[in-house]
């Protein structure tokens, strides 16, 4: 009997629930699916069966890229995605393309990093 069926979501912790929340619907066009204020959480539908889930902490956010983890979304066109990002203000870093893909990162409010990722055929 298989028990485990998919990832439901990733959190992501965040300093303040709100603001983050206007943040990814502004910069990256995710909808909320479903908020508890009580426990300042809301959960942003990203296009897949995966969600995410930014979640309020009173603790300081630390970011560490060599050990991070982190979402990574798929892109048909990274470059776009890239210069459709930065011009809405989003920092973002270096785009990168290797043997197999193109893709950057970038940093939310906090500092949480994503990957967007284009795998060439």
């Amino acid at each position: 009997m298989k028990t485990l069926h998919g990832i439901d979501t990733v959190i992501i912790r965040v300093s303040d629930y709100q603001r983050a929340k206007t943040w990814y619907e502004e910069k990256l066009n995710l909808n909320p699916v479903f908020e508890d204020p009580k426990l300042k959480l809301v959960v942003m539908d990203t296009g897949s069966p995966v969600s995410l889930t930014l979640w309020q902490t009173e603790e300081p956010i630390v970011i560490n890229r060599a050990t991070s983890a982190y979402p990574i979304f798929r892109s048909h066109d990274a470059r776009e995605a890239h210069r459709e990002l930065t011009g809405r203000g989003v920092r973002t870093g270096d785009l990168i393309t290797d043997h197999q893909t193109t893709w950057f990162c970038l940093y939310d409010p906090d500092g949480n990093m994503i990957e967007v990722c284009q795998v060439h055929a």
